[in-house]
């Protein structure tokens, strides 16, 4: 379980550092096979820090 959450976090990190690259979330979900209103969703639910 630890192992796959690592591999997913690693992956979003991927696409958030391409974003950046591209300067647009839309392409780097494009180019890494992302459906962006998944993406959005996900991070949506992330638990946040207080």
């Amino acid at each position: 379980m630890l192992n796959t959450t690592y591999e997913i976090i690693k992956h979003k990190t991927g696409l958030l550092n391409l974003a950046e690259e591209l300067g647009n979330v839309s392409k780097a979900c494009e180019v890494m096979g992302f459906v962006r209103a998944i993406l959005l969703v996900s991070f949506a639910t992330l638990p946040t820090q207080e």
